[in-house]
C-alpha cells in the first residue's frame, strides 16, 4: 500500500477515492433503508463506483501531464506571433473541437436528443469555438470581464423570450455541461498560455475564459430552438437490463467499455492530431517533452473511457431508480436535503474542479487555497441541488430563479476584485461536470416521473444550470469576505487604486467564511 501511494497515480486514485466514497456511503445508506435495491442493481453500482475512482484518478493525472501542457504551448505560441488571424482561427478551431470531445456534452446529447444527438453536440460546440475567440481576443485588448459577461447575459434573457418552453432550460444546461474535464484544462492553460505573454497581466485575466465560453453554448441552443421551433422528448427510461447473476453485469460492463474507448478516440483523437501539427509547424520539431504529453493523453484516454462506463451503467440507473421511489414514498419531501448533501459532496467528485482548484492555487500563489475554493463550491453546489429538488416538487419556472440569480452575480461583480469575478464565473462551468449529468440528472428525471403532472423537460431539466449559477454568487461573496479583510490592513499598508488589481498578503480563512 505504502508503494502504491510513492506512485505517480498514488495521490490520484486517493484523490478520487475521498471525493466518491462520500457520494457511495449516502446512495448506499439510501439503498439499505429508504429505498431498498435488488442486489444486481447494489453491486452494478458498487462496480460503477471502482471504476469512477479509477477512471477519475489517471483523468486527473492525464490532464496535468497532457492537457495542460497543450493548452499553454498553444496559448503562448500563437500569442507570440502577434498574428491576430491565427489567434482568431486557432481558437475557433481548437474551441469547436475540443468541446466535441466533452464527455459532458455527449452524455447530456443523448439524454435529449437520442436519434440525432450530433445536432446538439455541433450546435454547442460552435457556440464555444465563437465565445473562446471573444474571450481569448478579451485577454490581447485587456477588455473588462464584468462588461463582457453583462452585454452577453443581456442577449441571452433577451432571447429567453422568443425560445420554445422546452428548449429554456435545457438551454441553461448546455452551457454547464460543456465546460468539464476534458475542456477545462485545455482553455484555461489555453488562456494561461497567452496572458502569461502580456507584460502588464498580474494573473488574473487568465481566468474568464471558461465563464465566456459558457455562454456560447447558451446563446446556441436557443438560436436552434427558435429556428426548430420543435418540442423535445427526452430519455426518461434509466431501467437496468434484466440480469439473472453477477455474470451477467460483468457482461453489461464489458460489452459497454468498447462503446465508450470508441466514442473518447472519436473525440480525442482529433484535438491530439491538431497538437502534433501545430507543434510541428510552430518550431516544436524536438522530442523533448512530447513522450511526456503523450503518455499524459493515454492516461486521460483510459480514464474517461473507465469514467464514462461506470457512471453510465453504475451510476445512472440508480441516481433515476432512487429518485423515482424516493418522490413514490412517505418520505417524499426528504429529497430536498437528501439532494443538497449530495450537491455537497459531489462537485467534489468532479475531475475538473481538482484542474481548478490547482490553477487557482499558482495563479493566487496561495491566497485562494484550493481547500477553501472547494468549501465554497460544494455550499454553493448543495444549495443549488436543494432549489432544483423544490422545482421537481413545485412545478416552479426555471426563469423565477436563473433571472435574479445572475442577476445578483452580475451585480456583484462590480463590488469585488475582477479576479473573483473571473474566478466566481470559471467555477459554475466546472461544477456542472460528469457527476451531475450523469447522476443528478437522472435522479431529478426518475423524481419527476413520480410527481403527478411532472413534466420533466421543463422541471428535471435546468438541474445542471443551477449548479452552474450558484457558485457565481458563492465565490463573490467570498471575493467580498478578502476585501473587507483587506481594508483591515490599510492602516498599515497603502491601499491601492480602484483600477488596479493587486493581491496583497491577507489570507481568507474558513473562519472568515464563518464570521460572514
Amino acid at each position: 500500500m505504502k508503494f502504491f501511494r510513492n506512485t505517480i497515480l498514488g495521490p490520484k486514485i486517493s484523490e478520487s477515492l475521498a471525493s466518491v466514497l462520500p457520494v457511495t456511503g449516502i446512495v448506499l445508506v439510501l439503498m439499505l433503508t429508504i429505498v431498498p435495491v435488488d442486489a444486481e442493481m447494489l453491486l452494478a453500482f458498487l462496480i460503477g463506483a471502482v471504476f469512477l475512482i479509477i477512471g477519475m484518478g489517471l483523468f486527473t493525472l492525464g490532464a496535468e501531464t497532457a492537457m495542460t501542457p497543450m493548452g499553454e504551448y498553444v496559448g503562448s505560441k500563437i500569442t507570440k506571433s502577434r498574428n491576430l488571424f491565427l489567434i482568431i482561427f486557432v481558437s475557433l478551431f481548437v474551441g469547436t473541437m475540443i468541446t466535441v470531445s466533452e464527455p459532458d456534452l455527449k452524455v447530456l446529447a443523448d439524454q435529449i436528443f437520442k436519434d440525432n444527438p450530433n445536432l446538439l453536440i455541433w450546435s454547442v460546440a460552435l457556440g464555444v469555438g465563437v465565445l473562446l475567440v471573444v474571450a481569448m481576443l478579451r485577454i490581447v485588448f485587456s477588455i473588462k470581464l464584468r462588461y463582457l459577461l453583462i452585454g452577453l447575459y443581456a442577449i441571452v434573457f433577451v432571447l429567453a423570450i422568443f425560445v420554445p418552453e422546452d428548449f429554456l432550460a435545457l438551454s441553461f444546461d448546455s452551457g454547464g455541461v460543456t465546460t468539464g474535464p476534458m475542456t477545462v484544462p485545455f482553455i484555461m492553460a489555453l488562456g494561461v498560455g497567452v496572458a502569461s505573454i502580456r507584460a502588464d497581466d498580474k494573473g488574473g485575466d487568465s481566468f474568464g475564459l471558461v465563464a465566456l465560453c459558457s455562454v456560447g453554448p447558451i446563446l446556441a441552443v436557443m438560436i436552434l430552438g427558435i429556428i426548430s421551433g420543435g418540442k423535445i422528448e427526452p430519455q426518461e427510461d434509466y431501467s437496468m437490463e434484466l440480469v439473472r447473476n453477477s455474470r451477467d453485469i460483468f457482461g453489461i460492463f464489458l460489452r459497454d467499455l468498447p462503446s465508450h474507448a470508441i466514442d473518447v478516440a472519436t473525440a480525442v483523437g482529433p484535438i491530439v492530431v491538431f497538437f502534433l501539427i501545430f507543434r510541428f509547424f510552430s518550431g516544436g520539431r524536438g522530442t523533448k517533452g512530447l513522450g511526456k504529453i503523450l503518455v499524459g493523453v493515454i492516461y486521460t484516454y483510459v480514464g474517461l473511457v473507465l469514467f464514462l462506463t461506470g457512471v453510465d451503467v453504475g451510476f445512472m440507473p440508480v441516481g433515476a431508480y432512487i429518485g423515482e421511489h424516493l418522490v413514490d414514498s412517505e418520505f417524499r419531501w426528504l429529497i430536498v436535503p437528501i439532494g443538497m448533501v449530495m450537491g455537497y459532496f459531489i462537485v467534489a467528485a468532479e475531475p475538473a474542479v481538482h484542474v481548478l482548484k490547482k490553477q487557482v492555487e499558482e495563479v493566487t500563489a496561495g491566497m485562494i487555497s484550493g481547500k477553501l475554493l472547494s468549501l465554497t463550491l460544494s455550499i454553493g453546489v448543495g444549495v443549488a441541488i436543494g432549489i432544483a429538488m423544490l422545482r421537481v416538487l413545485t412545478g416552479i419556472s426555471i426563469m423565477w430563479i436563473i433571472v435574479p440569480g445572475y442577476a445578483i452575480a452580475l451585480v456583484l461583480s462590480f463590488f469585488v476584485p475582477d479576479i473573483f469575478t473571473s474566478i466566481a464565473f470559471d467555477s459554475g462551468g466546472v461544477a456542472s461536470g460528469p457527476m451531475t449529468a450523469t447522476f443528478l440528472l437522472p435522479f431529478a428525471v426518475g423524481a419527476c416521473s413520480a410527481v403527478e403532472g411532472g413534466n420533466t423537460v421543463t422541471d428535471a431539466y435546468g438541474l445542471v444550470a443551477l449548479v452552474a449559477m450558484t457558485p457565481l454568487i458563492a465565490i463573490q461573496i467570498l471575493g467580498l469576505v478578502y476585501k473587507a479583510k483587506q481594508k483591515k490592513h490599510s492602516a498599515t499598508v497603502e491601499e491601492p487604486s480602484a483600477d488596479e488589481e493587486v493581491i496583497d498578503t491577507a489570507v481568507v480563512t474558513d473562519d472568515d467564511i464563518i464570521e460572514l
